[in-house]
C-alpha cells in the first residue's frame, strides 16, 4: 500500500493573505480596468456601481470614467454569469462564461420556473427564437419583453417568460444602464448583437471547437483562472464561486499541474505552483469594498475573510452591506449617503479601531471620495456605532 501524502497546511491567516494579494487588496495594482477586470475573472454587479467601488479599491490611479468608457465601447458588458447573477466582464468572458454558467445556476433557476407551472404550455425553444427575435431588433426592457411574449402565450406567468428568456439566451444589459453616474434602466439585447466583430470572431473561433472538447478545455481553463483570482480553493470553494457542480473531474484532470494544501479543517485545497502566497504576517490595508464584493462571496468557507462572529451583521434581509476590511480581515460596515447638498460616509467597526487603524480607515475613506464624490459636492467622514 503506498503511504498516504501528507499535504501542508495553510492557516487562515496565510489564506487571507493568498487571496488578498490575488484580489490586487494587499498593495493596488498598477494596471488598466480592462485588465484587471479579467485578472478577477469578472466583477460581481448586481447594482451599477458596486464595480468602481471595486476597482477603486484595487487599482493605482484608477478613475471611474475609465470603466465607463470600456462599457460604452462594449470592451466589457453586464450579463448574467456565475451563479446566475449579473457581473461586470470583457466581451470575450461575458460570451465564455455564460456559455459555462448555462449547464449550472442559470438551467437551475430556470428549471424552478418551469417547475412552479408559470411556463405550462410554453415551448422552451420556440420562446428562446422569439425572445431572440424581439432583442435583436432592438434592446428591449424586461417589461416590454413580457408584453410582447404574454401576446404569443397569455396565459402564462409573466415573469416566468422574462426570467426563461434571460436563462435561455445570453443577454447583455446595454449602456446607458451602469455607466458610471448616468442613469438607465435594463434593457437586453443578446452577445451576439452588442459585441464588435473581433469580439464575435473570438466567439465563434471557441465555437468551432469540438462540444466535448470546448467544454472541457473551457472549464479547466476557467478552474486554473479561479485558483489564480481566489485560490488556494478547494473544489467546494470553486462551485460556490460559479454555481457549476461536478467540478472534481476537472481538477482530477489538472491535480498534476496543481500544489495540494489542506486547510486547517482538513479541507484539501488546490493552488497554482506558482502563484504568491505571502506571509500571513504581511501588512494587509484598510480597503472599502462594494456590496456584493466577489473577495466576499467566492468561497465555501469565507473565514478567510469573513470571521463567523461578524458574519450575520453584513447583511439585512437579502440586501447586503458595503464592508471593510482591517488587517485583512472584515472589520466592519460603510454606508453612504449622497445628496445633492453633501455626502456622508460613515464608517461602523466591528473591531477595536485604535488611533493606528482609525488614522489608516480616514486616508482610505479619504481616496474613495476622492474618487467617487461628485466634483464640487462636499463630503464628510464619520463614525457610527450599531
Amino acid at each position: 500500500m503506498a503511504p498516504k501524502t501528507i499535504h501542508p497546511v495553510l492557516g487562515t491567516r496565510a489564506l487571507n493573505r493568498a487571496t488578498l494579494h490575488r484580489q490586487l487588496l494587499l498593495e493596488r495594482a498598477p494596471m488598466g480596468a480592462a485588465e484587471a477586470v479579467e485578472r478577477l475573472v469578472g466583477l460581481q454587479a448586481q447594482n451599477p456601481k458596486p464595480p468602481y467601488y471595486a476597482l477603486a479599491a484595487r487599482l493605482e490611479g484608477f478613475r471611474p470614467e475609465e470603466l465607463s468608457a470600456l462599457m460604452e465601447s462594449r470592451a466589457v458588458a453586464r450579463i448574467v454569469t456565475l451563479r446566475s447573477t449579473v457581473h461586470t466582464h470583457t466581451a470575450r468572458d461575458a460570451v465564455a462564461l455564460r456559455r459555462l454558467a448555462q449547464t449550472g445556476a442559470v438551467d437551475r433557476e430556470l428549471a424552478v420556473f418551469v417547475s412552479r407551472g408559470g411556463l405550462d404550455g410554453v415551448g422552451l425553444d420556440r420562446l428562446a427564437a422569439r425572445s431572440r427575435a424581439l432583442v435583436e431588433e432592438r434592446p428591449r426592457t424586461p417589461k416590454e419583453l413580457r408584453e410582447e411574449l404574454l401576446k404569443e402565450w397569455p396565459e402564462a406567468d409573466p415573469q416566468s417568460l422574462s426570467v426563461a428568456a434571460r436563462c435561455l439566451l445570453p443577454l447583455v444589459q446595454v449602456t446607458p444602464r451602469g455607466l458610471w453616474r448616468r442613469s438607465g434602466q435594463v434593457s437586453l439585447t443578446t452577445t451576439d448583437r452588442w459585441f464588435d466583430a473581433p469580439g464575435r470572431a473570438a466567439a465563434e473561433r471557441d465555437a468551432a471547437v469540438p462540444a466535448p472538447e470546448r467544454e472541457a478545455a473551457g472549464l479547466d481553463d476557467t478552474v486554473l483562472r479561479y485558483l489564480a483570482a481566489f485560490g488556494p480553493a478547494s473544489v467546494r470553494d470553486m462551485q460556490t464561486w460559479c454555481g457549476l457542480t461536478g467540478l472534481s473531474t476537472a481538477f482530477e484532470r489538472l491535480r498534476p499541474r496543481l500544489l495540494v494544501f489542506r486547510s486547517e479543517r482538513g479541507t484539501e485545497l488546490f493552488d497554482l505552483p506558482e502563484a504568491p502566497r505571502p506571509d500571513e504576517d504581511t501588512p494587509a490595508p484598510p480597503r472599502f469594498l462594494p456590496e456584493y464584493d466577489n473577495a466576499l462571496l467566492s468561497h465555501a468557507d469565507r473565514s478567510r475573510v469573513v470571521g463567523a462572529e461578524h458574519r450575520s451583521r453584513t447583511w439585512k434581509g437579502n440586501q447586503p452591506y458595503r464592508v471593510f476590511l482591517a488587517d485583512g480581515f472584515l472589520g466592519g460596515i460603510w454606508h453612504l449617503e449622497e445628496t445633492r447638498q453633501r455626502t456622508t460616509l460613515s464608517i461602523e467597526p466591528f473591531v477595536p479601531v485604535g488611533r493606528a487603524l482609525r488614522a489608516a480607515l480616514l486616508a482610505e475613506a479619504e481616496r474613495t471620495l476622492r474618487l467617487t464624490n461628485p466634483e464640487g459636492i462636499p463630503y464628510d467622514i464619520r463614525f457610527t456605532t450599531s
